[in-house]
């Protein structure tokens, strides 16, 4: 079983940066498939980003393409998010999840198709 422990949330003002950090537990192999997804109060769980091995390029969510960059090193089994240019509607509980499988191109942003989920960190943009 894998365990997600994400690191780096906090306060920022429109405009800053943040930087997530998802650390696994997993030693021997690295998770196939890891992302980022986000919850505001009284939304839904959405995909911000995603990541498969053994490719280096994330998926993103429209609504953060350009501003936010995925990344993994495997060596560390560690997932980050680099999150630029953050605006009040980026507020939200970023989660990080993992899964054995790859999913299809049409489910990359599923919750259902990630096995493995940490407990979260609070981002909070003010304006």
């Amino acid at each position: 079983r894998v365990q997600l422990v994400e690191s780096g949330g906090g306060l920022v003002q429109a405009g800053g940066s943040l930087r997530l950090s998802c650390a696994a537990s997993e030693s021997s192999v690295s998770p196939a498939a890891m992302g980022w997804f986000r919850q505001a109060p009284g939304k839904e769980r959405e995909g911000v980003a995603v990541i498969f091995n053994p490719s280096r390029d994330g998926y993103y969510d429209d609504s953060v393409k350009g501003r936010f960059t995925i990344s993994r090193d495997n060596a560390k089994n560690t997932l980050y998010l680099q999150m630029n240019d953050l605006t009040p509607e980026d507020t939200a509980m970023y989660y990080c999840a993992a899964d054995d499988w790859v999913p299809a191109a049409s489910r990359r942003f599923s919750t259902y198709d990630y096995r493995y989920w940490g407990q979260g960190t609070q981002v909070t943009v003010s304006s």
